[in-house]
């Protein structure tokens, strides 16, 4: 990370729900791409685009290419506290999640993810 991730950083990127969600949902499938994102929040993908841009900027998510997909994850230097945080939220508001993770479930042809390696 090239600055340490503060509190107002983290709470003002999540602040939009949109981005809160996303958020959640990658902290909750590890690593997702854009279609799956645009299918699960049934949202257009330049919107979905332009949050993980946001989200990415505040180091809070990663990318990586894999052929014509872009996946992203948690930052891989996300501090521990960070990454407690959305993990604690996400274990008490499954709920709220609910009708985007079924809509994830129930997305035909998911791109395949070849594991990382190191």
């Amino acid at each position: 990370m090239t600055e340490v991730l503060t509190p107002v950083t983290l709470f003002k990127a999540l602040a939009d729900e949109t981005r809160l969600r996303i958020a959640l949902l990658v902290t909750r499938e590890q690593e997702l791409c854009v279609c799956e994102l645009t299918c699960a929040l049934d949202l257009s993908q330049p919107k979905i685009s332009r949050h993980l841009a946001q989200l990415r900027s505040a180091e809070i998510l990663a990318d990586r290419r894999q052929g014509q997909w872009v996946y992203y994850r948690l930052h891989p230097q996300l501090p521990e506290w960070a990454r407690n945080l959305l993990h604690g939220t996400l274990a008490a508001n499954l709920q709220w999640l609910k009708s985007d993770a079924a809509r994830l479930q129930d997305m035909g042809e998911r791109p395949a993810r070849v594991a990382s390696c190191c």
